[in-house]
C-alpha cells in the first residue's frame, strides 16, 4: 500500500505541476482596416434647361429659349461636398455679369439648381453661365434667348 500511496502522491504532485499556459493571440499580420479616404467634391456633370423639378434636376434640357423664359442650371455634384462652395455666373455676350449665384453644399446634397429670370424679358443673343467649385472653374454652358 505504500507503494500505492507513494504513486498516487507522485501523480498528484505531477499533475500539480503542470499548469496550462494560456497563450496570448499572435499579433494581427496587417493593421486595421480604416475607412476609405474622403474624396475631393466635384462637378459631374451640368445641364441646363426651362425646367428644373424638386431635387434641382433640369428637366427640360435645351440651349435656346425665349426672352420670357426662367433659364435653369443643374449642377450635380460627387465626392464629399459637404462645406464646398458652388457658384454660377451668367454672363451675356460681352461678357456682361448678369447675375452671380453661390451655395454652400450640406453633406448628402448631389445636384443644384441655380436660376435667372427677368420680369420684363432678357435681351436675344448668347449668353454663358460658368460653375465654379470653391473658387475654381469646373465647367460651363452656353445657351440662346431668341
Amino acid at each position: 500500500m505504500r507503494v500505492h500511496t507513494a504513486m498516487a502522491l507522485a501523480l498528484l504532485a505531477l499533475v500539480g505541476c503542470h499548469r496550462e499556459e494560456k497563450s496570448e493571440p499572435p499579433p494581427s499580420a496587417s493593421p486595421p482596416v480604416s475607412a476609405a479616404p474622403d474624396l475631393p467634391a466635384r462637378v459631374a456633370w451640368i445641364e441646363i434647361g426651362a425646367a428644373a423639378d424638386p431635387n434641382g434636376r433640369v428637366t427640360a434640357p435645351s440651349s435656346q429659349f425665349t426672352p420670357k423664359d426662367t433659364i435653369y442650371v443643374s449642377v450635380l455634384t460627387d465626392g464629399q461636398p459637404s462645406g464646398s462652395t458652388l457658384s454660377a455666373r451668367w454672363t451675356f455676350e460681352d461678357g456682361q455679369v448678369v447675375s452671380e449665384n453661390h451655395e454652400t453644399l450640406g453633406p448628402d446634397r448631389q445636384a443644384t439648381e441655380f436660376h435667372i429670370a427677368k420680369a420684363d424679358g432678357w435681351p436675344t443673343g448668347r449668353y454663358k453661365v460658368e460653375i465654379a467649385l470653391n473658387g475654381q472653374p469646373a465647367g460651363s454652358k452656353e445657351f440662346e434667348v431668341r
